[in-house]
This record gives structure tokens, C-alpha cells and sequence, in this order.
């Protein structure tokens, strides 16, 4: 099959995931499409929102309309490296056996991954960047596809550790669930409050969505739309050329290159799910505000005027 051919099955192949997914999962279908878009461009999410706003849900609902494998960690203080990669014992002929942790399947849902220590944290993301885990000096190789979406609890802050900003950068998307509107929320309440059973069907393979993200990599990019991201992404980056007043006013750092990276990535699946066989400028700015928002480090002058990330973006763009 042709590239144009397989971007034009990939566009009426995702409204039907969507639809799948909307039996279940009750608007929010913006958190969605950027849910899907880092999978289709082999990225990582996570996901901020308060408790009860169905994140895992969404997480596993998804899981089960591309038809990959699907494991839950929650994240706690007392959680060590070894729960999540898995360990060696000694089987009863003596020899060292390695028994898989969770991290052995498709998407992982890293639940409050702030609630958990340095330490573990930092045995997920090796497993995120490098797609191996290191056990005992050996390596084993992840299944791919491999995705992990992470979520975060923005209130209660007591007894968790942040995730520094080298961390954040791993994650392609940053996404705010919002509370469901009136009319979603009576949805919600008789959907979930009645014995209606319904069956999300598998739409992909691995297989598939492995194909469809090498084919996501091919698609073009003129020169004047990776410019654009790039000046966009060096803008967030206070005191250097061309930053405007709002970045040197409220920004102690700026995004790195792997936003730039990201926003290309992002733009290209953009325009591929909306039949689009080259992303432009709109496909760049469709994604900023989750490729961007973790990615810039906000002072304590914003903090104190009630500035946001998306504000800052928001003039940016």
C-alpha cells in the first residue's frame, strides 16, 4: 500500500476509534486525540487531573480499542524498582530465573507516579527512553509497542516527590483533564449507574500501529513549518534573541530541543489523522500547548500574578 493510500485508511481508521472509545469514555475528546496522537507518534503522556475524572478508564479503554496489552501500577512511597521491572530468584534447580515485572506490556499506567521515590521513578523512565530494562547487568527488551502514561494528582502535594524537569522532557504530551460539563456529567452518572454492559472492539494490531508509526516518520515537512517550531520552542527561552517580554518576565527556563522534535512529531499526526499528506503551521500550533506546557519553568513572579503556562504560550502563539 502506498503512503497516501495508508494515511487515507489511518484517518477513517481513528474516527473509529474514536467512536469506539466515546461508548465508554464521555466527551472529553480532546484528551483523547492527544492521548492517541503520542501513541501514533511513539511518544509518552501524562496525564494531570483531579481524582474521579475517569484517567484510568480512558487509559485502559484505549488500550482495549488498539488491541495492545494493558498493566496498572500504582504508584506509592514504599514501591521499589524491582516491583516495576521485576526481579531474579533462584528457581529449585539453583539457577538464577528472571521473574517480568508489569513494565512487560504495551501501555503501562503509571497511577500518581509523584507518590513514589526518586529511585522508582527513575527505573521507569530508563525503561520510557531506552525501551530496555537492566536487571542483575543484563538487558531485556521491551515489547513494542511500548507507551507509558503517567498520571498526576495536581492537589494534595504532601508526601510526593515531583518529577524534575530533565523527567518531564521525556514525556511528549502534558494533559489537563478538565471536570465534564453539565450535560456530559448526567451522561456519565446514567451510563455508569445502570447494568448496560458495553464491549469496546480492537480496531488495531501491534503490528499495525507499529506501521502506522514508521509511517508517521516518513511523512514530509517543508523547511518554513520546521523553522516555525523551532522559533517557537527558542522563544520560550528567556533573555536570548527575539524573546519576547512575557518569557523574560516570567520564565526562569526555557523548552529544550526535544520540544522541537516533539512539536514536528505532533504536527505530522496532526495532519495525517486529519487527511492531511504534509503538516503546516496550524498542525504545529494544534499541539503546542501539551508539547510546552511541562516544558517551561515558570518564576515566582508568575507564580505570584497567577500566570499560567498556557497564558505564556498563549501570547507566544
Amino acid at each position: 500500500m502506498s503512503d497516501v493510500a495508508a494515511i487515507e485508511q489511518l484517518g477513517i481508521k481513528y474516527k473509529e476509534l474514536k467512536k469506539e472509545i466515546s461508548k465508554v469514555i464521555v466527551g472529553q475528546s480532546q484528551t483523547v486525540d492527544h492521548v492517541l496522537y503520542s501513541i501514533f507518534g511513539g511518544g509518552h503522556s501524562l496525564l494531570i487531573g483531579v481524582p474521579g475524572l475517569a484517567k484510568t478508564l480512558l487509559v485502559h479503554t484505549i488500550a482495549e480499542a488498539i488491541g495492545l496489552d494493558f498493566k496498572r501500577i500504582q504508584f506509592t512511597p514504599d514501591l521499589m524498582p524491582s516491583d516495576i521491572l521485576g526481579s531474579e530468584i533462584l528457581d529449585e534447580n539453583r539457577n538464577f530465573k528472571f521473574i517480568k515485572g508489569p513494565i512487560f506490556s504495551n501501555i503501562i499506567l503509571a497511577d500518581e507516579i509523584n507518590r513514589t521515590p526518586p529511585k522508582t521513578q527513575a527505573a521507569l523512565l530508563e525503561a520510557m527512553q531506552e525501551r530496555t530494562v537492566t536487571i542483575a547487568g543484563h538487558h531485556h527488551k521491551l515489547a513494542l509497542p511500548f507507551f507509558v502514561l503517567a498520571t498526576q494528582n495536581p492537589i494534595e502535594q504532601e508526601g510526593t516527590y515531583p518529577l524534575p524537569e530533565a523527567q518531564l522532557d521525556r514525556f511528549m504530551f502534558s494533559i489537563y483533564l478538565d471536570y465534564p460539563t453539565f450535560e456530559e456529567e448526567v451522561q456519565v452518572v446514567k451510563s455508569t449507574t445502570s447494568d448496560k454492559d458495553v464491549t469496546v472492539n480492537s480496531l488495531f494490531t501491534a503490528d499495525e500501529i507499529i506501521e502506522y508509526q514508521k509511517l508517521i516518520r516518513r511523512i514530509p515537512v517543508a523547511d518554513n513549518v520546521v523553522e516555525y517550531a523551532v522559533k517557537l520552542v527558542s522563544k520560550t527561552r528567556p533573555n536570548t534573541i527575539n524573546t519576547p517580554e512575557i518569557v523574560n518576565n516570567y520564565i526562569d527556563w526555557g523548552a529544550g530541543p526535544r520540544a522541537s522534535q516533539n512539536l514536528i512529531i505532533g504536527a505530522k499526526v496532526n495532519a495525517a489523522i486529519n487527511g492531511k499528506f504534509s503538516p503546516d503551521i496550524e498542525d504545529v500550533k494544534a499541539v503546542a500547548y501539551p508539547i510546552l506546557r511541562h516544558r517551561i519553568v515558570k518564576n515566582y513572579k508568575a507564580e505570584a500574578e497567577g500566570i499560567s503556562e498556557d497564558d505564556i504560550i498563549k501570547t507566544l502563539l
